[in-house]
């Protein structure tokens, strides 16, 4: 939860390095949070909470788009790699390996390694 509120706090940030961990607790609370108010939407057919829906999902664009730019950023790769997605079945699968991977040692051209920063073996 703490790496969820961490990437909510660089709301609209795409400079630096994002830890794996920070990308994958970001989607997955998110994802739950979405699934929540989207069942609560539909038993309750409540337009105020399929207005909250469309509203939340609004909120978490920027702060996305900025953890997956900082998560290419921590395997040396530039945000542009974003617009992959648009690329059908290749895209995807793509970037889901790069953000399956680990980071990049040492420091790069975006900033030190969050996990060296941390005191975090590099296995890891």
């Amino acid at each position: 939860m703490s790496s969820f509120i961490e990437a909510l706090k660089k709301y609209a940030v795409f400079s630096g390095r994002a830890r794996r961990k920070e990308y994958w607790q970001f989607g997955l609370f998110s994802a739950i949070i979405a699934l929540v108010l989207v069942v609560l939407a539909v038993v309750t057919k409540s337009s105020a909470l399929f207005a909250l829906v469309g509203i939340f999902y609004l909120a978490i664009l920027l702060p996305g788009l900025g953890v997956s730019v900082r998560r290419l950023h921590d395997i040396g790769r530039s945000g542009g790699w974003l617009f992959f997605y648009l690329v059908p079945i290749a895209g995807p699968i793509t970037l889901l390996v790069f953000n399956c991977t680990d980071s990049a040692p040492g420091a790069n051209e975006y900033g030190p390694n969050p996990k060296e920063a941390a005191g975090i073996p590099a296995h890891v």
